[in-house]
């Protein structure tokens, strides 16, 4: 049976002894604008064969991002994109036709296209008398300078193998593991493996993706706990600042207020936490900073909130944003700032504001963001845009898992929330869709009381880490692959974990110390 997922099944030959066609994967632009266009992509099965699965990929070119798309899954990896059928379309009758299709930003159009690991013009992916293609590779180790792959064997007489980085050869060897050197620390790279002897080379296996170790973490431990201490007053538990529980590496206060100047971002002591506290002031509140300090912890202020109204939207309101913030840091010693703008963001002009800020804090800067669960649905969604607008600078996004209902997961199934489906699934799109594991932090409430919903116990985030990181603990949804960088889990509140009785930061603390 003819298999659009079987690499070196193209070609099959009918009963007359001629070659059938190969089937194709044709793209065209279907509609363009000027930051973007809208592309699809026709799978026609060419052989005498119904197929049973396909699966897409390509490359765009830097300056290209993938948006919305529809009729099949996806996963990335840096600008490397794999499309692979849904339920529904993965069977093609001899001589038919599907299509998928997606909105791209940028003007980039795909490169390096395969079917199944095939070309996607339908060439003939193997010279006659080569080996059948090699097992699936799977990155097996790596270190801050190289990745090391391994597969499984091809059928048929095999002289060696081949490890390609899109066409560029990047290692010979004659078993069935490669080490490829010299790369970059914290690199993306997607390699396929070709077996060959003196006939030629075999079609390209399915393609593996790894990162090289050595990703910066910054100013922050490599796995790290982080939480949200309130200035303010409800049926959370008062806290002085300095006695946030030690388990916590990153406490974020809540919040920076907005005034009438566009961007301009203040902080004091509420007043009514400060008389809960029996006047509590702002000299005591920078005080329990430093203290903070002296035990090795860092301390950010972060903006917005639920009911927030602080607006970037043009270059002035980022320069308040960024002069404001930066006074307040050297005010009252915070390191850096938060971005929990639930009310929506301008990307461009909240790019700009922490760029602003980052050249004038340097480089030991703590930048974080806490979008909701909508906001990281696609690469299109103006957070989603404003994480990578700033990769190079950004610390870590702890998205929300709560007070959002169902949604997708990166496999394009629906899960909800309060389950480690949902905490791995949804990690998933961000991980897949251009952010480090490095920059990938779970964000869920710390008991009863501090959301309307998706409050889980402790040992279900672990599970998550453990799933994301390992492979291990998972539910019935499986990662594409392991992110051993995934860096911590954030828990609103440091307030109501105490009220609860302290068990998420007494659970989640250690438990990171154990990621590897």
């Amino acid at each position: 049976m003819f298999s659009l997922a079987v690499p070196g099944s193209y070609g099959a030959v009918t009963a007359g002894g001629a070659a059938a066609a190969a089937p194709t994967a044709t793209f065209t632009k279907t509609s363009e604008w000027g930051s973007g266009y809208e592309g699809k992509y026709t799978i026609t099965n060419g052989s005498g064969s119904a197929s049973s699965s396909w699966r897409v990929e390509f490359d765009l070119p830097a300056g290209t991002s993938l948006g919305t798309y529809w009729d099949a899954l996806l996963t990335t990896s840096g600008q490397h994109a794999a499309f692979r059928n849904r339920e529904y379309n993965g069977t093609i009758a001899p001589g038919a036709s599907v299509s998928f299709g997606f909105v791209a930003g940028g003007s980039g159009t795909p490169q390096n296209c395969t079917l199944s690991g095939a070309s996607c013009t339908g060439e003939d992916p193997g010279t006659p008398g080569a080996p059948g293609a090699p097992g699936t590779p799977a990155v097996t180790a790596r270190t801050n300078s190289s990745l090391t792959l391994s597969w499984s064997a091809a059928s048929g007489t095999v002289t060696g193998y081949r490890v390609y980085e899109g066409t560029s050869l990047r290692s010979t060897v004659t078993g069935t593991t490669a080490t490829v050197s010299g790369l970059a620390s914290c690199s993306t790279h997607t390699y396929t493996v070709k077996a060959y002897n003196t006939a030629g080379e075999s079609a390209a296996s399915a393609p593996a993706t790894g990162t090289t170790s050595g990703c910066a973490t910054g100013p922050l431990p490599k796995h790290f706990l982080t939480g949200y201490w309130h200035n303010f007053v409800n049926a959370a538990t008062e806290l002085r600042l300095a006695d946030a529980n030690a388990e916590y590496d990153l406490v974020a206060i809540a919040f920076g207020e907005a005034t009438t100047t566009p961007g301009q971002v203040v902080f004091g002591v509420d007043p009514g936490l400060s008389s809960a506290l029996g006047g509590y002031t702002d000299a005591q509140f920078k005080a329990d900073v430093q203290t903070l300090h002296s035990r090795g912890k860092k301390v950010i202020l972060s903006v917005g909130g639920e009911r927030g109204a602080i607006q970037v939207s043009s270059p002035a309101a980022a320069t308040a944003f960024a002069n404001s913030v930066y006074g307040l840091m050297q005010g009252y010693g915070f390191d850096g700032v938060d971005i929990d703008l639930e009310n929506g963001l301008n990307p461009t002009y909240m790019a700009q504001a922490l760029r602003e800020l980052r050249a004038r804090a340097g480089a030991g800067l703590i930048i974080t963001m806490a979008p909701q669960t909508i906001d990281m649905q696609s690469t299109s969604g103006s957070y989603f845009q404003l994480a990578l607008n700033i990769k190079d600078i950004l610390t870590v996004v702890h998205m929300q898992y709560y007070n959002s209902g169902s949604m997708l997961g990166c496999d394009q199934q629906v899960y909800g929330q309060g389950t480690i489906n949902f905490l791995t699934a949804l990690a998933c799109i961000q991980l897949e869709n251009g952010l480090r594991p490095d920059q990938v932090s779970l964000g869920l409430p710390a008991g009863a009381g501090a959301a309307g919903g998706g409050v889980v116990a402790p040992s279900v985030v672990t599970n998550a880490l453990n799933c994301l990181a390992r492979g291990t603990n998972c539910g019935s949804f499986k990662p594409p692959r392991t992110y051993p960088d995934i860096r911590g889990a954030m828990t609103w509140s440091v307030n109501w974990d105490v009220a609860n009785g302290g068990g998420f930061a007494r659970t989640v603390g250690p438990f990171l110390d154990t990621l590897p």
